[in-house]
């Protein structure tokens, strides 16, 4: 216990500490939100890569899909890191930073009114972030409380408050700056921690080869498969066909989520997006493909009561059991210095994330739905006032939505990325490309995703029982998107075209050698 507190100690002062020294450098909504425009590869990779994989990731993710796919999971982890990453910087980072430079635009709903010229596209995307927001950030800190209550013996909620403060407080003192120095730092941790937890696990049951052996005898509990053994460490899993839901929604979805996308706002030059790119998949292939790996044999720790089923085992209690060692099975949990490193893994991931979640959250409530609507003028020192309050909010809500113990981690994210990738990542990617994009567009696709995602919810809420995509909330969140990237173009194509002039004018960002105009171009080395 001493280990684990003492490690934990002098990360909370590090980071503590980083949040204070940006304080001072965050005053106004230019530097607390986007950093200057000035951040360089190493930070927005790590930023981007930090704010994608958290605890729910860690915890959630790749405890109940490990256990339903066993090694195939794997493909889940590989689809972050070359869908989720590497595409997602190729085809989107460069023309983000771009347009949005061009633009002067700070947040996604900001975008979304000065590229389709509407301010209640506005107004409607920001009430769309601030409400789908709340669910993935209080299942971030959900997961996070759940390995802390294994680490340390507490009770739940005192874990999900004691977060919320730490995490609040670094978030609401340093801002975007703040917030990517620490990622890097925690980045560095995640990737460490993710090959020492996983090379442990595999040498608790004999190594690869017998880890394997192990969970080949397994008889898969999926009706497609017949019931028969080696489906868990087969190479497309008991369930292909539900597994390629999860892949689509944990990385397709990034394309379209603001607190990722904003990641190509801040970023200082073309070649820094290039340098990120690799930086980032890396990462990704790391802690993504580490975590579901790891994941992937916890049916080789859990050992279930006479008559007790997973889901009353709880899929979110499969990696905190895996780590703290299973008696009726006779494994010992990991070393206290490993145990120490893996809450530095989760804490690092979630407060990483829980940073980018709540500042986007905060940032669009504040600049694209009150300013203007209702205080007319706001002061630039105001303005970063205001959003900090907000944060204070959305980490509140969140913890009180953590608190709730029926709530499974991946159902509260599915619901927020199925309602936010869904709505935007057809308007904001057709939107970057395709001038012949229009309004019309964009709400067929706000209504299309967020009309899916309220259906599951009734659905997940009441109990019903309802066929494929909507038996569950990661294949209606899938199904959103997929829909969404479907309905804009064909909306758009048979709907009122914008201004010719406007739209031609907005596409001249792309001009010039290299396809970006020297006018907007990020500053280069």
């Amino acid at each position: 216990m001493a280990v684990k507190v003492v490690i934990l100690l002098v990360f909370f002062v590090m980071t503590v500490a980083i949040g204070i020294f940006f304080r001072k450098t965050a005053k106004n909504v230019g530097d607390f939100v986007l950093g200057g425009r000035n951040v360089g590869s190493w930070m927005t990779a790590f930023a981007y890569g930090t704010s994608y994989f958290s605890a729910v990731i860690f915890v959630g993710y790749a405890g109940q899909f490990g256990w339903i796919y066993g090694v195939s999971a794997v493909w889940i982890g590989l689809g972050n890191a070359f869908i989720g990453s590497l595409m997602a910087w190729v085809i989107l980072g460069r023309r983000t930073r771009v347009m949005t430079k061009a633009l002067d635009s700070a947040t996604m709903p900001d975008f979304f009114e000065k590229r389709y010229s509407s301010n209640p596209l506005k107004i409607a995307a920001s009430l769309i972030i601030f409400f789908f927001m709340i669910p993935y950030t209080a299942s971030v800190y959900k997961g996070l409380a759940e390995l802390f209550k294994e680490a340390f013996g507490l009770e739940f909620w005192v874990c999900a408050v004691g977060m919320a403060v730490l995490t609040g407080f670094y978030i609401i003192a340093g801002g975007y700056m703040g917030g990517a120095l620490n990622s890097v730092m925690q980045g560095v941790v995640m990737a460490f921690g993710i090959v020492a937890v996983v090379i442990t696990v595999l040498n608790g049951k004999g190594g690869f080869m017998q880890s394997i052996f192990q969970l080949s005898e397994f008889a898969s509990e999926e009706a497609a498969t017949l019931g028969q053994p080696g489906a868990y460490a087969s190479f497309f899993g008991p369930d292909p066909k539900n597994l390629i839901g999860v892949v689509i929604l944990t990385s397709l979805g990034t394309w379209g989520l603001p607190q990722m996308v904003h990641k190509f706002y801040t970023i200082k030059s073309s070649k820094a997006v290039r340098q990120g790119t690799i930086i980032s998949t890396i990462f990704a292939v790391l802690v993504a493909g580490g975590s579901y790996f790891n994941g992937a044999f916890g049916r080789l720790y859990i050992a279930l009561e006479e008559g007790q089923t997973i889901r009353q085992f709880g899929f979110d209690n499969i990696i905190p059991t895996m780590l703290g060692g299973s008696a009726a099975l006779g494994v010992a949990g990991i070393s206290d210095a490993l145990m120490g490193v893996v809450i530095l893994v989760v804490l690092s991931a979630s407060m990483s994330t829980l940073s980018a979640l709540v500042m986007t959250s905060a940032s669009t409530l504040t600049l694209d739905f009150i300013k203007g609507k209702f205080i007319k003028t706001m002061k630039p020192s105001k303005e970063v006032f205001v959003i900090r309050i907000l944060c204070a909010v959305c980490v509140l809500i969140s913890v009180l939505i953590a608190l709730f113990p029926n709530m499974l981690i991946t159902n509260l994210m599915s619901i927020s990325w199925g309602a936010m990738a869904g709505a935007f990542l057809a308007p904001f990617l057709y939107g970057l490309f395709w001038k012949k994009a229009t309004r019309a567009g964009v709400w067929a696709s706000f209504i299309t995703a967020v009309g899916i995602t309220v259906f599951e919810l009734v659905i997940l809420l009441s109990g019903m029982k309802v066929g494929f995509p909507f038996n569950n909330p990661i294949n209606s969140g899938a199904f959103a998107m997929v829909a969404s990237l479907i309905v804009f173009p064909l909306v758009s194509l048979v709907s009122k075209k914008l201004n010719k002039d406007d739209v031609d004018e907005i596409f001249k960002c792309y001009d010039g050698g290299d396809m970006v105009s020297p006018k907007y171009v990020a500053q280069e080395e």
